[in-house]
């Protein structure tokens, strides 16, 4: 496995873990579950993805990986 690779995983799960905090019921209007959803999902990959980008970065620029 490569790096980025144990770094998505690791990412994936502390997102998912902070992405539960957030009341996105007050966000919506009423009766647009599936658009809420679809948002929430978006939301989610676009975070996993520039959380483990920087990361790798930093690592990256610091010769740690």
């Amino acid at each position: 496995m490569t790096p980025k690779f144990i770094l998505y995983i690791l990412v994936s799960v502390l997102v998912i873990w902070a992405m539960e905090s957030v009341n996105i019921n007050g966000i919506f209007k009423k009766n647009r579950v599936l658009q809420a959803r679809v948002f929430y999902f978006l939301l989610g990959l676009s975070m996993i993805y520039l959380i483990t980008n920087c990361l790798y970065d930093v690592f990256l620029s610091i010769k740690i990986v």
